[in-house]
């Protein structure tokens, strides 16, 4: 089988293990009533999803080809649609379920036509309903159809076709019986050949599942774009599929699995849940209704583990991924320092934040988890739950399995606004059990897990700088003074020094000081309604705090907390007015150290906005 993107996937890990599970299941008897079908090796098994956005996860025999044998007439009962409008082809073929076996003859009392296009009575209706001059044209132009649905050619299996000639003379039956209420208005052999050929026509497991994702993505095939039918035709298609697809088990199937589906005696099924994925499963072995016991197990399987049913659906949102970023172009709250802020422009791309949004099911999640194992050079990761409405079960499973392949990987994964995930939570506790604390990390904001992401990326990248006092020469608003002009302002500091945890400025007090930061971490809180703060920046050694009050002498408008054991170098408002008389030059040197950093304090904050809108 052939490598595809997907290979690595906690996704294509889940049909492996159904795979293993259901190749133990022996059960059923290959078809034999068409001799070459009877050839197919019983152990054949195949699995393949493809959804709507372009993801393929395929396990097992996904590349055995076969006939696709019943397969065939949902689509080219979509093609007769196309050709003659819903009006004509109703006026020939019925949509009712029957109960009955796929070879039944089962005609309508009172018009004569076939109860519905599933059914062969109705399949070699709608073949005969396929616009072509001669049934070489009409063929072509199945063989075309297919081509579109599958994403590429597909040819006939000659020595299934001549052994279906051989052997259809109960078709050739139905055929006659066509002609005679005038359902089929010509000779009736040459549809009846035609229907033999289509019923021959090879594909395999990834084929079928790419034509179920088309139907799913209204009748545009996900991988390639093309489109196969027309999507105001889909839903008649899915239509009858969902009410006869499975013939005389059509009603337990859509009970229990909740898909629009066919079957055929080769062993093939395919099951559709629109606007999400497609799925295709090839094991030959058959039930006693003729379909195929390992792919009937694994759509029930699949239903219940991605909760696929149709008639379970919550409300789905916008995109997935409401806003996707990277450290090297979007920092957290806290200001670094010259190298610090160079080494996250340059190696920042290696953290990733993924702010997700809407209603999580499986194809929601399957998006994320496909971007994820396709990133490179990952060291950490912030998923962002706080615009997700809401995550089912199967969604949850995902984000735990990549987050289980991460963490392997070496790679830190951050959750943050989880808080009403109460299912995720929960199936994470559960999952990982004594693991709990220490792999899912989680953070009330985002903010705070950027810094946590950032300051693990520069503890590898730059040496440990010592816990210790700064010299006056390294504060950024100094810069360009002789050192007799840094002694001049030297003269002017009032050191002090604060705990962790301690209020250094509070909220619409007097404005009274310029703060020089000479050791520790100190944090700008703005408050919030409820007695709630949100942090605006965190400041390291050699930075200013409380400038604002140098240029407009308003009240303070943040309050500013120390994080660590921090010490302060002060100079009063009115020394530094005084500063401004004696030595004029120093004063517009520190004004325009201070312009200089305002700007660039406003410049990275328009990057970031640009970014957000």
């Amino acid at each position: 089988m052939t490598p595809e993107p997907n290979s690595s996937s906690p996704i294509r890990d889940q049909l492996a293990a159904l795979h293993r599970e259901f190749s133990e299941i022996h059960d059923g008897t290959v078809a034999t009533y068409i001799p070459e079908l009877g050839k197919a090796d019983p152990d054949w098994f195949g699995i393949c999803v493809v959804t709507t956005n372009g993801g393929v996860y395929e396990v097992g025999d996904s590349r055995q080809e076969f006939t696709i044998q019943s397969l065939s007439k949902p689509f080219v009962y979509g093609l007769a649609l196309e050709d003659h409008g819903r009006a004509e082809v109703l006026a020939k073929v019925g949509v009712e379920p029957t109960g009955d076996a796929f070879n039944s003859i089962s005609l309508d009392p009172v018009t004569g036509c076939p109860r519905n296009p599933m059914i062969n009575a109705g399949a070699i209706a709608s073949t005969g309903l396929v616009e072509g001059h001669t049934a070489d044209a009409r063929i072509r132009r199945i063989l075309e159809m297919f081509a579109h649905y599958a994403g590429r050619d597909l040819a006939i299996d000659e020595q299934v076709y001549v052994s279906e000639s051989a052997t259809g003379h109960r078709n050739r039956a139905i055929g006659h019986m066509l002609r005679n209420f005038g359902i089929l208005t010509d000779d009736p052999m040459p549809v009846v050949e035609t229907y033999f050929q289509q019923c021959s026509i090879l594909g395999h497991c990834r084929d079928l599942a790419t034509m179920a994702a088309t139907l799913a993505n209204r009748g545009v095939n996900p991988l390639t774009g093309q489109q196969a039918i027309r999507g105001e035709y889909v839903e008649s298609v899915l239509g009858v599929m969902g009410t006869c697809g499975m013939y005389d088990y059509a009603g337990e199937w859509l009970y229990d699995v909740g898909m629009p589906a066919k079957s055929g005696v080769s062993g093939g099924v395919i099951a559709v849940l629109p606007g999400q994925l497609g799925i295709g499963v090839f094991s030959p072995r058959l039930d006693a209704k003729g379909n195929s016991v390992r792919g009937i197990r694994v759509c029930s399987a699949l239903s219940r583990r991605w909760d696929l049913h149709l008639f379970n659906r919550p409300g789905i949102g916008r995109a997935a991924i409401r806003l996707r970023l990277n450290a090297a172009e979007f920092n957290s709250s806290r200001v670094r320092s010259p190298a610090e802020s160079e080494v996250l422009r340059e190696h920042g791309r290696a953290i990733q934040v993924f702010q997700l949004q809407g209603n999580f099911l499986f194809a929601t999640a399957e998006l994320i988890v496909r971007e994820l194992t396709e990133l490179t050079g990952l060291e950490s990761l912030i998923l962002d739950f706080r615009h997700v409405l809401s995550i089912n079960e199967s969604a949850a499973h995902l984000f735990h399995d990549i987050l289980i392949r991460l963490h392997a990987a070496g790679v830190a994964v951050l959750f943050t606004g989880v808080e009403n995930a109460a299912s995720l939570r929960r199936l994470m506790r559960a999952r990982l059990g004594a693991r709990f604390e220490e792999i899912f990390r989680t953070f009330d904001d985002p903010d705070p897990a950027l810094e946590w992401c950032e300051e693990r990326l520069l503890a590898r990248l730059l040496p440990e700088i010592p816990d210790v006092s700064i010299a006056v020469t390294q504060y950024a608003l100094l810069d360009g003074l002789s050192r007799e002009e840094v002694a001049t302002v030297q003269s002017l500091f009032q050191r002090r020094t604060y705990e962790p945890g301690e209020s250094i400025i509070r909220v619409g007090e007097p404005a009274r000081e310029l703060f020089f930061l000479s050791r520790g971490l100190v944090s700008v809180f703005l408050p919030l309604e409820g007695g709630a703060q949100k942090r605006l920046a965190t400041f390291s050694p050699g930075m200013v705090f409380g400038e604002m009050a140098v240029l407009d002498r308003a009240p303070r408008s943040a309050s500013i907390t120390a994080d660590t054991p921090v010490s302060c170098d002060l100079v009063s408002l009115p020394r530094l007015t005084a500063l401004g008389v004696t030595h004029p030059k120093i004063k517009i040197r520190l004004l325009e150290n201070l312009s200089l950093d305002l700007c660039r304090k406003l410049r990275k904050a328009n990057r970031e906005i640009a970014l957000l809108v």
